[in-house]
């Protein structure tokens, strides 16, 4: 009894065997389209007809459409000079049009317009005195030039005697007549060059005191710019700047030198992104093309936009010089209190979209080098059914024939890439 026993048992093990090994070669009835069940945790999908979009994906930067920068001034004859920072507006701050951002010390330029206006009024007086001094001597010069003409004229009375007078005496009156006349030439050219000389000295000085009011034109402005207002409504963010070896915000009491940047205004109601663009997706990406906008810091909001400006020329990555991209910026529709500059952004264009096509999520879709096939509800299992695709998306494929609308399709089909 023990040994029939054993050897019903080993029977049985042996057709198990059998069977296994049949079952394993049994054709696959799912391929051919048998029945075959989907995965229980893959889900399904039902085939409809909708809109088909492609997008791409371009990280980037918020930033204010509308910003101003206000720099440390560049004032007029002091080009190496430092301004120490009297007073500075809070960073974050909301500003209004013409509140003071920064406020330079302005003693400086109080003393050095105070001295050119002394330097200008110097000038002015000695204008006067010289036009004084100048009138002085022309007045004698017409007395001299009086004085030589009446010579002149006694001394040609003098001639018309000659007649009556001998020959000693007429020369005489002959030559005090020329005499006369040599005076007054001599007279007359005297007086014209002290009056081209006068004139010279004059035009000297006015030239001078043109140029003191210059100076002194730009010592009064560079006083008025030692305030710094806001060009307009918006938000003011402080710049930060190197201190020794770390980077820090400008500060009230710091020494700055001029051009350098102090505080940006910028307008939050109007923002855009400036985005990177690879050289693979460049001929893709199109001025006027729909936008939709994340924040990294907020990942629950987006916003909608479109593509304002795309740069003609590629740039090098900083990465690697073999890696080159394009800028584009992309405005965003609307406003929003968490809409702020320097944020990190993602920025999906819409660059292909098509109507009414029969659209499968991208999962649902195997490609193999066979061809597309998709696993489609059939009764209460699912089948391989082979489909022909058009474009082909990161999230969505167009379904060109293979599969009608209202197909239950498993959302992910097994086997695929």
């Amino acid at each position: 009894m023990k040994l029939s026993g054993a050897v019903r048992w080993v029977g049985g093990v042996a057709v198990l065997s059998l069977a296994a090994v049949a079952w394993s070669r049994w054709p696959d009835r799912s391929a051919s389209g048998s029945p075959a069940s989907a995965p229980a945790s893959s889900g399904t999908v039902t085939v409809r007809r909708g809109t088909y979009t492609r997008t791409v994906r371009l990280a980037g930067i918020t930033e204010a459409v509308r910003t101003a920068a206000a720099t440390a001034p560049r004032l007029a004859g002091q080009s190496n000079s430092t301004l120490v920072i009297t007073r500075l507006v809070k960073t974050g701050s909301r500003v209004k049009s013409g509140d003071v951002l920064v406020e330079f010390d302005p003693q400086d330029q109080i003393r050095a317009a105070f001295d050119r206006r002394t330097e200008f009024q110097d000038l002015e007086q000695q204008i006067r005195r010289v036009e004084a001094e100048q009138a002085t001597a022309y007045a004698g010069d017409e007395t001299a030039m009086k004085q030589a003409e009446n010579d002149v004229g006694r001394a040609q009375l003098e001639m018309r005697k000659n007649r009556v007078l001998p020959a000693i005496e007429a020369d005489k009156n002959v030559l005090a007549l020329e005499e006369t006349e040599a005076r007054l030439a001599e007279v007359r050219q005297a007086r014209a060059l002290r009056r081209l000389t006068a004139a010279a000295d004059l035009k000297i000085l006015e030239i001078r005191r043109e140029r003191m009011e210059q100076t002194l034109h730009h010592a009064e402005q560079n006083a008025q710019y030692m305030v710094i207002r806001a060009p307009f409504e918006g938000l003011a963010v402080v710049q930060a700047v190197f201190k020794g070896s770390a980077m820090t915000e400008v500060q009230e009491g710091d020494e700055v030198r001029p051009g350098m940047p102090i505080v940006n205004v910028v307008d939050p109601s109007s923002m855009q992104v400036r985005a990177r663009v690879s050289q693979v997706d460049g001929s893709l990406v199109a001025v006027g093309q729909p936008v939709r906008a994340t924040l990294d810091a907020y990942p629950g909001v987006s916003f909608a936009g479109k593509v304002t400006q795309v740069a003609p020329l590629a740039i090098t990555s900083s990465v690697t010089p073999a890696v080159r991209g394009f800028v584009a910026l992309a405005s965003i529709a609307g406003s929003d209190a968490v809409l702020m500059p320097d944020l990190s952004a993602a920025v999906d264009v819409v660059v292909q979209q098509r109507e009414n096509v029969l659209v499968l999520p991208r999962e649902s879709v195997a490609i193999d080098r066979t061809g597309a096939w998709v696993q489609a509800r059939q009764g209460g299992s699912f089948v391989r059914r082979v489909v022909a695709v058009g474009e082909v998306g990161d999230t969505q494929i167009v379904v060109i024939s293979g599969v009608a609308e209202g197909d239950v399709i498993a959302r992910r089909a097994a086997g695929g890439d």
